[in-house]
């Protein structure tokens, strides 16, 4: 976790945020400092104070719904063969595998052959969905422990040397490279790539993640984050900024400014401080491929809209969502103030319209591009909302003892929501986001959003950097 100086943490009360990608994602939970039930009153965000979905009969039942697809005939290729009328149940058992995270030879049997579908004549739209699904799952539990699957590391290695579509031949590079492999071993599997793709340096997918296999053994030097702290990206915007190690199991760190360009603070003069959890459910899963990693770079704060209903209580909590976008994006009215005009594209201009966003020196670091590259690549339905999912509720959680807690996401930022085994809501920290955000902007507040991964060796500098905004 990036930690704020130990004065400030005691002081501040603290928020607790997770990722989801898409509209999809499952949830998440954590432990953290919150304003009691009774408070949560402000802005419309008045609580349902119990839920039945939210019981922990109610939620064992969901998980045990999960646990009976682990079945061996479930994985069977005779019983379900990769045909068109069994899409869904592949895709169903897939994401379960995600949940739980079982190792069986005949789970990584069943994953291995369906990425070995990647080459397959004339497949169908949802044929297409279960490949790229078992790739994610298939990275995910590569990477969770990589001597334990032979056969997954192997359809990843055939993936690089065979498969023809260019985004599942980077996803297995990607993984490969973030397992057991040695430098060398990562310079000849990227050579592979370049050898088989010539024209790799037009194609986003394995642009992106060539640079970053490279960024493994030849990191890429941070210019100075007080020049990004200190920039408006827009006047009078508000500015979230969420630091990060490039460890996503750790917790994340974000401060916020108001319109003037300062920090908010919180009633007893400390510094308005938010843990974040930003790790993805597919463990390794880059930034730039689907229910990936949450990307650095600039996000656009849009207001917020409604949490439907009960039905959507797990994926996001109760409480409305903080609509966020990247460039590309459809959706937003204008990703920069100035774009105000009726019909005008949400983003125009290529990525020199994104680097004028950043501050000089930060404009030709790659890693600050990823919203950029993200968006052009399809990412969407960013949201930071609540959660009605159970802590335990996803396996691999246990791997990340630093997040004890924060339940792993597919791309959102999550407010945490905790209720007890009847339902009842303990504390929420939802309604604290939307305050903050509401009293900065009023209720259609708009701003800019800022992920930013810290290298171990200029935390320190952070720290004192955002220890001096308290004078």
């Amino acid at each position: 976790m990036f930690n704020l100086p130990s004065q400030l943490n005691r002081v501040s009360g603290l928020v607790v945020l997770q990722v989801c990608c898409l509209g999809l994602c499952p949830s998440l939970s954590a432990k953290a400092d919150a304003i009691a039930v009774e408070d949560l009153t402000r802005n419309g965000t008045q609580p349902i104070t119990q839920l039945p979905v939210a019981t922990a009969i109610a939620r064992e039942t969901y998980v045990e719904e999960q646990r009976s697809h682990i079945q061996p005939h479930n994985y069977s290729l005779v019983l379900y063969p990769f045909t068109e009328e069994h899409q869904t149940h592949w895709q169903n058992l897939l994401w379960s595998t995600g949940i739980l995270e079982p190792r069986a030879a005949y789970i990584d049997e069943a994953i291995a052959y369906l990425m070995g579908q990647a080459n397959a004549f004339q497949l169908s739209a949802n044929q297409r969905q279960t490949i790229e699904m078992a790739f994610q799952i298939g990275t995910q539990l590569y990477l969770s422990a990589p001597n334990a699957h032979p056969k997954i590391r192997q359809a990843m290695a055939d993936a690089v040397d065979q498969v023809h579509n260019t985004k599942w031949s980077a996803m297995a590079l990607s993984a490969l490279a973030q397992g057991e492999t040695t430098p060398q071993q990562r310079y000849v599997l990227s050579d592979r790539i370049r050898q088989r793709f010539p024209n790799w340096h037009q194609d986003l997918y394995l642009r992106t993640t060539l640079h970053d296999v490279a960024a493994i053994d030849h990191p890429i030097a941070m210019p100075p984050l007080d020049e990004l702290l200190d920039w408006t990206i827009a006047p009078e915007q508000l500015h979230l900024y969420v630091l990060c190690s490039s460890d996503r199991g750790q917790l994340c760190q974000a401060v916020l400014k108001d319109r003037q360009g300062k920090f908010v603070r919180e009633a007893d003069g400390q510094l308005w401080s938010v843990p974040l959890g930003l790790r993805s459910l597919h463990t390794g899963l880059s930034w730039n491929f689907t229910r990936g990693e949450t990307p650095q770079g600039v996000y656009r704060i849009k207001g917020t809209i409604p949490q439907p209903d009960t039905d959507y209580f797990r994926p996001y909590g109760q409480f409305a969502l903080v609509q966020l976008f990247v460039p590309h994006e459809p959706g937003v009215q204008a990703f920069l103030p100035s774009q105000t005009k009726a019909g005008q594209a949400s983003w125009s201009g290529g990525l020199a319209a994104y680097q004028v966003l950043l501050p000089p020196t930060w404009r030709n670091y790659l890693p600050i591009q990823q919203t950029y590259w993200a968006g052009k690549a399809g990412r969407n339905y960013f949201r930071i909302h609540g959660t009605g999912e159970d802590p335990g509720f996803f396996a691999n959680s246990r791997q990340y003892p630093a997040s004890a807690g924060w339940n792993p996401t597919i791309g959102c930022l999550s407010a945490i929501e905790i209720y007890d085994h009847q339902g009842r809501l303990q504390r929420a920290d939802m309604p604290k986001i939307l305050a903050a955000l509401t009293d900065i902007d009023g209720e259609d507040f708009a701003g800019y959003l800022v992920v930013v991964n810290i290298p171990e060796a200029d935390r320190l500098n952070v720290e004192e950097f955002l220890l001096g905004q308290q004078d």
